[in-house]
């Protein structure tokens, strides 16, 4: 689902890159991440997070996707200097083979996929065995509160809060690492893929 203009204005506020630089640190004191990986971010708006993850992960090379052509601008001029593969894709459906990424991102999309447990497969099918998924996700009671669900736009149905992302990520083979931020709000984490995944 494309965000509205509320939440665009917001994604692309200097607030926004100030908690986003912060995520990604936590991020990485959660599970340091050797140089030279194969990584992908799902929902990259207009590229702030794939800045911060040539920063943070010095990755051997980086595919970002979004589904907003507007956002997608954005993100090229603003990664136009790096070897990052700015890409339009779904995230319920992602354009890349079984076992292809070391690690992969995810800054707050999962919770604006209509299938948002298909989205988690994805993530599990796409990473190597024994990759990580770094994720920040919000949860219903933030966004689909009487006051927020009419300035936001976000999917309807089949809303989640943290004990149901937890579980899609745990039948998707993907294995939640002590020390994740949660809170009825939010989450902040990483899962590793099983070896035998």
């Amino acid at each position: 689902m494309i965000v509205n203009w509320p939440e665009r204005f917001f994604c692309n506020s200097i607030v926004r890159r100030f908690l986003q630089r912060g995520e990604a640190k936590r991020l990485r004191h959660m599970r340091p991440m050797q140089p030279g990986g194969d990584i992908l971010e799902i929902g990259c708006g207009n590229g702030a997070g794939a800045q911060l993850i040539f920063e943070y992960f010095a990755p051997r090379s980086l595919h970002v996707l979004d589904l907003d052509p507007d956002m997608l601008r954005l993100a090229r001029k603003r990664l136009a200097a790096t070897p990052a593969v700015v890409m339009e894709g779904d995230a319920q459906r992602l354009p890349f083979p079984d076992h292809s990424f070391d690690a992969v991102f995810n800054f707050g999309i999962i919770h604006h996929l209509e299938d948002w447990e298909l989205g988690i497969s994805e993530v599990a099918r796409v990473l190597k065995p024994g990759g990580a998924f770094y994720f920040e996700e919000i949860f219903a009671a933030l966004y689909a509160n009487p006051f927020w669900r009419h300035v936001v736009a976000h999917p309807t149905h089949n809303r989640f809060q943290a004990p149901e992302y937890k579980a899609a990520m745990a039948r998707s083979g993907l294995v939640l690492l002590p020390g994740a931020h949660e809170t009825r709000l939010t989450m902040l984490g990483v899962a590793v893929k099983r070896a035998d995944g």
